[in-house]
């Protein structure tokens, strides 16, 4: 393992300027808040269970089925969903605001005559800032082998009603905080058929203008156990795509000389979510730097065609015969996605993770905005923000410099500046190192770290 060369005590003190010269560094906040850790064990896996065998008990939630029935089809699916969400708010005082989110299909591939294409979405608004956002997604929708048969029975137990109910659950766990920004947990159909309730989702927060900070998409959390053989319930993947899909061509230019190529939004979000891995029992966190599975896609997509940062939270070992298939055996192989293929306790651990993601960033300030950095041909590196105002984040303590080489996966660096907008690090050359800035909470609670310019941007105020 590579060591960075460490910076003497006394250097590193001296090492961040302020802009006034009167300023005096005020103590950092605390290092954690405690109550991360209670969320990353509150999750409940006889919970989970019971909502994946509700929603198993449907028979099939293809896109194309019944509507009308009030025991089989994807209508009494997002029903069920919708009235359970309202449950939850009633539990919290009215604390989420329950609507659906549709839009009309047609002469798509998989949708051939006009479709609506039902989501449904709860609401937790923050206390200061409630137009930003974090969101929690799972799709309502299954299929078997052939994308076109509605009638079957398709369980869909691991896919992705492993993902709804972590998201059901991470609902009633959340709900009994308040946060400074809002949470949004998000059931979303249309998966299988073309990512259409992603896609209307994405297109109406960006009407509304939503500041999107995080989308967390959970599609299949619940199975251990890998076509390739391996057994591993102690591992997540998250798939993060790097340059933004919206990247204009003079931003393209930039980033080409001053890098950011790992360093988009979406990447610093699947490292902050490594990060708080650590509030929850054995659990790793491998980030994989890719959109998605290999030529495949998930419902984070049409947020990150929008710019959002956005990624896939899933199972490491994936088993294909339980994906997409009738249910059948043949020569003694067992195909299906059905309920014993799911392990709750594991699939509570990643709802755990997504928890405590959601928590954290809703906690804190939002990300910093307008991070610039300067420092070519001199020994010292500065970087400069902007500050939400007081109203915005009440709760801002002040910022955090991060720093790695550029070849390491994870910020290895970090230093607390203070509540100022630019700050110089001594003697650390530009040239060898990745920078970022992170809003820090009185609390201790943390932004994502932004890496300067517009390749790392999360966003304004």
């Amino acid at each position: 393992m590579r060591r960075i060369a460490k910076i003497p005590p006394s250097l590193l003190f001296l090492s961040c300027l302020m802009a006034s010269p009167a300023f005096a560094l005020a103590a950092p906040p605390p290092a954690s808040k405690p109550e991360l850790d209670v969320i990353g064990n509150a999750p409940s896996a006889a919970r989970i269970e019971a909502d994946v065998r509700t929603l198993v008990g449907f028979g099939t939630r293809h896109t194309l089925s019944d509507t009308t029935s009030n025991t089989r089809g994807i209508g009494a699916a997002r029903r069920w969903v919708h009235a359970e969400f309202e449950r939850i708010s009633r539990d919290c005082g009215g604390c989420l605001e329950v609507r659906y989110v549709s839009g009309t299909v047609q002469g798509e591939p998989r949708i051939p005559g006009p479709t609506e294409v039902v989501s449904v979405i709860a609401i937790q608004r923050g206390s200061a800032d409630p137009n930003r956002y974090v969101i929690m997604s799972g799709d309502i929708d299954s299929r078997v082998s052939d994308v076109m048969d509605a009638t079957s029975d398709s369980p869909g137990a691991n896919d992705n009603a492993s993902g709804l109910a972590g998201t059901l659950e991470a609902a009633r766990i959340l709900s009994r905080h308040k946060f400074a920004g809002s949470i949004v947990y998000a059931a979303l159909a249309g998966e299988e058929q073309g990512l259409f309730g992603g896609k209307f989702l994405a297109e109406d927060a960006q009407k509304n203008g939503w500041r999107i900070e995080a989308v967390l998409n959970n599609d299949m959390i619940g199975n251990i156990q890998g076509i390739d053989g391996v057994i591993d319930n102690h591992t997540a993947r998250v798939f993060a795509e790097g340059t933004r899909a919206n990247e204009t061509a003079e931003e393209a230019r930039q980033r080409r000389f001053t890098g950011g190529e790992v360093d988009s939004p979406t990447r610093n979000l699947a490292r902050y979510i490594a990060r708080m891995a650590e509030h929850v029992p054995n659990l790793d966190v491998m980030m994989v730097y890719r959109l998605d599975r290999f030529g495949r896609g998930g419902h984070h997509r049409p947020f990150n065609d929008l710019g959002y940062p956005a990624v896939r939270v899933m199972e490491t070992h994936e088993h294909y015969d339980r994906q997409h298939q009738d249910l059948r055996t043949e020569d003694g192989r067992v195909y299906g996605d059905t309920i014993d293929g799911v392990n709750f306790a594991y699939a509570a651990k990643l709802t755990a993770l997504n928890a405590v993601a959601l928590a954290g960033m809703a906690w804190a300030p939002p990300p910093p905005a307008n991070v610039d950095i300067k420092g070519a041909v001199s020994a010292d590196t500065t970087l400069s923000w902007t500050r939400p105002d007081a109203k915005q984040a009440p709760n801002l303590a002040g910022y955090k410099l991060y720093w790695r080489l550029t070849t390491e996966s994870q910020w290895t660096h970090s230093r607390w500046v203070g509540d100022v907008t630019t700050a110089t690090l001594n003697n650390v050359l530009i040239d060898n190192f990745f920078f970022g800035v992170a809003a820090v909470a009185k609390d201790g609670t943390e932004s994502p770290v932004v890496f300067p310019g517009a390749a790392g941007s999360f966003g304004g105020y």
